[in-house]
Protein backbone atom coordinates (compact mmCIF):
# COMPACT_ATOMS: atom_id res chain seq x y z
CA UNK A 1 0.00 0.00 0.00
CA UNK A 2 1.39 3.39 -0.99
CA UNK A 3 1.65 6.32 1.40
CA UNK A 4 -0.96 8.14 -0.70
CA UNK A 5 -3.38 5.24 -0.37
CA UNK A 6 -2.83 5.19 3.40
CA UNK A 7 -3.54 8.90 3.55
CA UNK A 8 -6.73 8.40 1.57
CA UNK A 9 -7.80 5.64 3.96
CA UNK A 10 -7.29 7.97 6.91
CA UNK A 11 -9.52 10.55 5.25
CA UNK A 12 -12.08 7.88 4.44
CA UNK A 13 -12.31 5.26 7.23
CA UNK A 14 -15.00 3.37 5.33
CA UNK A 15 -12.50 2.66 2.60
CA UNK A 16 -9.94 1.33 5.08
CA UNK A 17 -12.50 -1.08 6.56
CA UNK A 18 -13.85 -2.32 3.24
CA UNK A 19 -13.16 -5.93 2.34
CA UNK A 20 -11.75 -6.14 -1.19
CA UNK A 21 -14.28 -7.42 -3.71
CA UNK A 22 -13.12 -10.09 -6.12
CA UNK A 23 -13.58 -9.05 -9.75
CA UNK A 24 -14.38 -11.67 -12.38
CA UNK A 25 -11.51 -11.98 -14.79
CA UNK A 26 -9.06 -10.09 -12.59
CA UNK A 27 -6.60 -12.98 -12.51
CA UNK A 28 -6.96 -13.39 -16.25
CA UNK A 29 -6.10 -9.73 -16.76
CA UNK A 30 -2.97 -10.09 -14.65
CA UNK A 31 -1.93 -13.32 -16.39
CA UNK A 32 -2.47 -11.68 -19.77
CA UNK A 33 -0.49 -8.64 -18.66
CA UNK A 34 2.43 -10.82 -17.54
CA UNK A 35 2.40 -12.80 -20.80
CA UNK A 36 2.37 -9.65 -22.93
CA UNK A 37 5.23 -8.10 -20.98
CA UNK A 38 7.22 -11.30 -21.31
CA UNK A 39 6.63 -11.23 -25.07
CA UNK A 40 7.74 -7.59 -25.22
CA UNK A 41 10.90 -8.40 -23.29
CA UNK A 42 11.68 -11.23 -25.67
CA UNK A 43 11.14 -8.96 -28.67
CA UNK A 44 13.50 -6.39 -27.20
CA UNK A 45 16.26 -8.69 -26.05
CA UNK A 46 16.41 -11.68 -28.40
CA UNK A 47 18.71 -11.27 -31.41
CA UNK A 48 16.12 -12.82 -33.79
CA UNK A 49 12.59 -12.12 -32.56
CA UNK A 50 9.79 -14.41 -33.68
CA UNK A 51 8.01 -13.05 -36.81
CA UNK A 52 10.31 -10.06 -36.91
CA UNK A 53 13.76 -9.57 -38.35
CA UNK A 54 16.61 -7.33 -37.31
CA UNK A 55 17.78 -4.77 -39.85
CA UNK A 56 20.67 -5.98 -41.99
CA UNK A 57 24.07 -4.48 -41.15
CA UNK A 58 23.68 -1.96 -43.97
CA UNK A 59 20.32 -0.90 -42.52
CA UNK A 60 21.59 -0.34 -38.97
CA UNK A 61 22.10 3.40 -39.46
CA UNK A 62 18.62 3.67 -40.99
CA UNK A 63 17.09 1.83 -38.02
CA UNK A 64 18.93 4.14 -35.61
CA UNK A 65 17.61 7.19 -37.47
CA UNK A 66 14.05 5.84 -37.35
CA UNK A 67 14.40 5.24 -33.61
CA UNK A 68 15.46 8.88 -33.15
CA UNK A 69 12.55 10.10 -35.26
CA UNK A 70 10.12 8.15 -33.10
CA UNK A 71 11.34 10.24 -30.15
CA UNK A 72 10.14 13.32 -32.05
CA UNK A 73 6.34 13.77 -31.82
CA UNK A 74 6.29 15.72 -35.11
CA UNK A 75 8.86 13.75 -37.13
CA UNK A 76 8.60 13.65 -40.91
CA UNK A 77 7.32 10.07 -41.09
CA UNK A 78 3.99 8.30 -40.85
CA UNK A 79 3.69 6.13 -37.74
CA UNK A 80 0.77 4.15 -36.34
CA UNK A 81 1.32 3.32 -32.65
CA UNK A 82 -0.93 0.94 -30.70
CA UNK A 83 -0.31 1.65 -27.02
CA UNK A 84 -1.72 -0.65 -24.31
CA UNK A 85 -1.90 0.64 -20.73
CA UNK A 86 -2.87 -1.24 -17.56
CA UNK A 87 -3.64 1.29 -14.82
CA UNK A 88 -3.67 -0.22 -11.34
CA UNK A 89 -5.30 1.09 -8.16
CA UNK A 90 -8.30 2.95 -9.64
CA UNK A 91 -11.61 3.52 -7.90
CA UNK A 92 -12.86 2.64 -4.46
CA UNK A 93 -11.68 -0.98 -4.79
CA UNK A 94 -8.16 -0.20 -6.09
CA UNK A 95 -9.11 -2.00 -9.29
CA UNK A 96 -7.67 -2.25 -12.81
CA UNK A 97 -8.51 -0.05 -15.79
CA UNK A 98 -7.13 -0.83 -19.26
CA UNK A 99 -6.74 1.70 -22.07
CA UNK A 100 -5.63 1.10 -25.66
CA UNK A 101 -4.58 4.26 -27.49
CA UNK A 102 -4.46 4.23 -31.30
CA UNK A 103 -2.27 7.21 -32.22
CA UNK A 104 -1.54 7.71 -35.94
CA UNK A 105 0.80 10.56 -36.87
CA UNK A 106 0.71 11.83 -40.46
CA UNK A 107 2.87 14.72 -41.81
CA UNK A 108 1.97 16.77 -44.89
CA UNK A 109 4.17 19.17 -46.84
CA UNK A 110 2.12 22.35 -47.28
CA UNK A 111 4.83 24.60 -48.72
CA UNK A 112 8.53 24.78 -49.44
CA UNK A 113 9.27 25.70 -45.82
CA UNK A 114 6.44 24.25 -43.73
CA UNK A 115 4.96 20.92 -42.72
CA UNK A 116 1.55 20.23 -41.23
CA UNK A 117 1.66 17.26 -38.84
CA UNK A 118 -1.62 15.64 -37.85
CA UNK A 119 -1.77 13.67 -34.58
CA UNK A 120 -4.87 11.69 -33.69
CA UNK A 121 -5.47 9.85 -30.39
CA UNK A 122 -8.43 7.47 -30.04
CA UNK A 123 -8.75 5.63 -26.69
CA UNK A 124 -10.49 2.28 -26.16
CA UNK A 125 -11.26 2.05 -22.44
CA UNK A 126 -12.32 -0.79 -20.14
CA UNK A 127 -12.99 0.35 -16.58
CA UNK A 128 -14.34 -1.35 -13.45
CA UNK A 129 -17.52 -0.71 -11.51
CA UNK A 130 -17.61 2.02 -8.85
CA UNK A 131 -14.92 4.14 -10.50
CA UNK A 132 -17.61 6.76 -10.12
CA UNK A 133 -19.64 5.85 -6.99
CA UNK A 134 -22.54 3.62 -7.97
CA UNK A 135 -21.43 3.20 -11.58
CA UNK A 136 -21.37 -0.11 -13.44
CA UNK A 137 -18.36 -1.55 -15.25
CA UNK A 138 -18.20 -0.30 -18.83
CA UNK A 139 -16.02 -0.30 -21.92
CA UNK A 140 -15.88 1.47 -25.26
CA UNK A 141 -14.27 4.42 -27.00
CA UNK A 142 -13.41 7.68 -25.25
CA UNK A 143 -13.09 11.21 -26.60
CA UNK A 144 -10.70 11.76 -29.51
CA UNK A 145 -7.90 14.30 -29.18
CA UNK A 146 -6.79 15.59 -32.60
CA UNK A 147 -3.89 18.03 -33.07
CA UNK A 148 -2.59 19.92 -36.10
CA UNK A 149 1.02 21.11 -35.77
CA UNK A 150 2.53 23.69 -38.14
CA UNK A 151 6.29 23.13 -38.14
CA UNK A 152 9.16 24.73 -40.13
CA UNK A 153 11.17 22.27 -42.20
CA UNK A 154 14.48 23.91 -41.28
CA UNK A 155 15.23 25.09 -37.75
CA UNK A 156 18.05 24.71 -35.24
CA UNK A 157 15.44 23.75 -32.63
CA UNK A 158 12.47 21.63 -33.67
CA UNK A 159 9.21 23.37 -32.83
CA UNK A 160 5.57 23.48 -33.89
CA UNK A 161 2.33 25.17 -32.89
CA UNK A 162 -1.30 24.68 -33.80
CA UNK A 163 -4.81 23.90 -32.61
CA UNK A 164 -5.96 20.88 -30.62
CA UNK A 165 -9.53 19.56 -30.69
CA UNK A 166 -11.45 17.42 -28.21
CA UNK A 167 -14.01 15.40 -30.19
CA UNK A 168 -16.80 13.69 -28.19
CA UNK A 169 -16.75 10.15 -29.58
CA UNK A 170 -17.37 8.15 -26.39
CA UNK A 171 -19.77 5.21 -26.54
CA UNK A 172 -20.73 5.65 -22.85
CA UNK A 173 -21.21 8.94 -20.93
CA UNK A 174 -18.84 7.63 -18.24
CA UNK A 175 -16.00 7.41 -20.79
CA UNK A 176 -16.10 10.95 -22.15
CA UNK A 177 -16.77 14.60 -21.41
CA UNK A 178 -19.90 15.09 -23.52
CA UNK A 179 -18.31 18.33 -24.77
CA UNK A 180 -16.76 19.74 -27.92
CA UNK A 181 -13.42 21.27 -26.91
CA UNK A 182 -10.77 23.47 -28.50
CA UNK A 183 -7.43 24.99 -27.56
CA UNK A 184 -3.78 25.59 -28.46
CA UNK A 185 -0.92 23.11 -28.56
CA UNK A 186 2.84 23.36 -29.08
CA UNK A 187 5.94 21.21 -29.03
CA UNK A 188 9.62 22.13 -28.79
CA UNK A 189 12.59 19.75 -28.75
CA UNK A 190 16.30 19.42 -29.45
CA UNK A 191 18.08 16.39 -30.90
CA UNK A 192 21.81 16.26 -30.22
CA UNK A 193 23.77 13.08 -30.88
CA UNK A 194 21.91 10.17 -29.27
CA UNK A 195 19.84 12.49 -27.05
CA UNK A 196 16.36 13.92 -27.60
CA UNK A 197 14.84 16.25 -25.03
CA UNK A 198 11.89 18.62 -25.04
CA UNK A 199 8.23 18.88 -24.25
CA UNK A 200 4.70 18.93 -25.65
CA UNK A 201 1.80 20.86 -24.12
CA UNK A 202 -1.80 21.67 -24.87
CA UNK A 203 -4.90 23.07 -23.22
CA UNK A 204 -8.54 22.25 -23.96
CA UNK A 205 -11.59 24.39 -23.15
CA UNK A 206 -15.12 23.11 -23.79
CA UNK A 207 -17.05 25.25 -26.28
CA UNK A 208 -20.33 23.33 -26.79
CA UNK A 209 -22.43 20.49 -25.39
CA UNK A 210 -23.36 17.36 -27.31
CA UNK A 211 -26.91 17.28 -25.95
CA UNK A 212 -29.36 18.69 -23.43
CA UNK A 213 -27.87 16.88 -20.43
CA UNK A 214 -25.74 19.19 -18.31
CA UNK A 215 -22.11 18.03 -18.10
CA UNK A 216 -19.10 19.53 -16.34
CA UNK A 217 -17.16 22.09 -18.36
CA UNK A 218 -13.71 21.12 -19.66
CA UNK A 219 -10.60 23.14 -18.84
CA UNK A 220 -7.58 20.84 -18.82
CA UNK A 221 -3.86 21.26 -19.41
CA UNK A 222 -1.49 18.55 -20.65
CA UNK A 223 2.26 18.81 -19.90
CA UNK A 224 4.52 16.16 -21.47
CA UNK A 225 8.27 16.66 -20.92
CA UNK A 226 10.49 13.88 -22.32
CA UNK A 227 14.11 12.72 -22.46
CA UNK A 228 15.40 9.83 -24.60
CA UNK A 229 18.71 8.19 -25.44
CA UNK A 230 19.10 6.08 -28.62
CA UNK A 231 21.90 3.57 -29.15
CA UNK A 232 23.58 2.51 -32.41
CA UNK A 233 21.51 -0.69 -32.31
CA UNK A 234 18.24 1.33 -32.44
CA UNK A 235 17.43 0.71 -28.78
CA UNK A 236 15.88 3.76 -27.09
CA UNK A 237 15.66 4.44 -23.35
CA UNK A 238 13.08 7.05 -22.39
CA UNK A 239 11.66 8.85 -19.38
CA UNK A 240 8.68 11.17 -19.59
CA UNK A 241 5.59 12.44 -17.87
CA UNK A 242 2.09 12.82 -19.29
CA UNK A 243 0.73 15.09 -16.58
CA UNK A 244 -2.71 16.68 -16.72
CA UNK A 245 -4.17 19.47 -14.60
CA UNK A 246 -7.97 19.67 -14.43
CA UNK A 247 -8.85 23.29 -13.66
CA UNK A 248 -12.49 22.34 -12.93
CA UNK A 249 -11.73 19.59 -10.40
CA UNK A 250 -12.25 19.90 -6.67
CA UNK A 251 -9.35 21.05 -4.51
CA UNK A 252 -6.72 18.31 -4.20
CA UNK A 253 -8.09 16.42 -7.23
CA UNK A 254 -6.57 18.48 -10.03
CA UNK A 255 -3.30 16.69 -10.86
CA UNK A 256 -2.71 13.37 -12.58
CA UNK A 257 1.09 13.17 -12.77
CA UNK A 258 2.82 9.92 -13.74
CA UNK A 259 6.53 9.37 -14.31
CA UNK A 260 7.07 6.77 -17.05
CA UNK A 261 10.22 4.79 -17.80
CA UNK A 262 10.33 2.90 -21.11
CA UNK A 263 12.60 1.01 -23.48
CA UNK A 264 11.89 0.48 -27.18
CA UNK A 265 13.51 -1.25 -30.14
CA UNK A 266 13.23 -0.66 -33.90
CA UNK A 267 13.25 -3.85 -35.96
CA UNK A 268 11.29 -5.01 -39.04
CA UNK A 269 7.95 -6.71 -39.50
CA UNK A 270 7.94 -8.05 -43.05
CA UNK A 271 8.64 -5.08 -45.35
CA UNK A 272 7.83 -2.46 -42.73
CA UNK A 273 10.02 -0.94 -40.03
CA UNK A 274 8.46 -1.79 -36.72
CA UNK A 275 9.01 -0.72 -33.11
CA UNK A 276 8.09 -2.47 -29.88
CA UNK A 277 8.07 -0.74 -26.49
CA UNK A 278 7.64 -1.82 -22.87
CA UNK A 279 7.54 0.36 -19.79
CA UNK A 280 6.06 1.20 -16.42
CA UNK A 281 4.86 4.32 -14.65
CA UNK A 282 4.32 5.54 -11.10
CA UNK A 283 1.82 8.29 -10.26
CA UNK A 284 3.34 11.00 -8.10
CA UNK A 285 -0.12 12.54 -7.85
CA UNK A 286 -3.61 11.54 -8.95
CA UNK A 287 -7.23 12.07 -7.87
CA UNK A 288 -8.68 9.83 -5.15
CA UNK A 289 -10.18 7.51 -7.79
CA UNK A 290 -7.05 7.67 -9.96
CA UNK A 291 -4.37 4.99 -10.46
CA UNK A 292 -1.24 4.36 -8.38
CA UNK A 293 0.93 2.75 -11.07
CA UNK A 294 0.71 1.34 -14.59
CA UNK A 295 2.30 -0.97 -17.13
CA UNK A 296 2.65 -0.12 -20.82
CA UNK A 297 3.21 -2.10 -24.00
CA UNK A 298 3.23 -0.52 -27.46
CA UNK A 299 3.72 -1.56 -31.08
CA UNK A 300 4.37 0.96 -33.85
CA UNK A 301 4.24 0.43 -37.60
CA UNK A 302 6.52 2.98 -39.31
CA UNK A 303 5.95 4.24 -42.84
CA UNK A 304 8.79 6.64 -43.77
CA UNK A 305 7.91 9.37 -46.23
CA UNK A 306 9.58 9.63 -49.60
CA UNK A 307 11.62 12.77 -50.09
Amino acid sequence: MTSRTIAQDRRNPARARRTPVARPGGCAWRRGCALLLAAAGAALLLPTPVRAQEPAPGDAAHAEELAKQLSNPIADLVSIPFQFNWENGVGENDDLRSVLYVQPVVPFSISKNWNLVGRFILPFISQPADLVPGSAATSGTGDIVASAFFSPKQSKVVWAVGPVFGLPMSTDPLLGSGKWSLGPTFVVLKQQGPWTFGGLANHLWSIADTGNVERNDVSQTLLQPFLTYTTKSALTYAINSESTYNWKAASGQEWTAPVNVMVSKVTKLGPFPFAVLAGAGYYLESPDAGPDWKLRLAFTVILPRGR
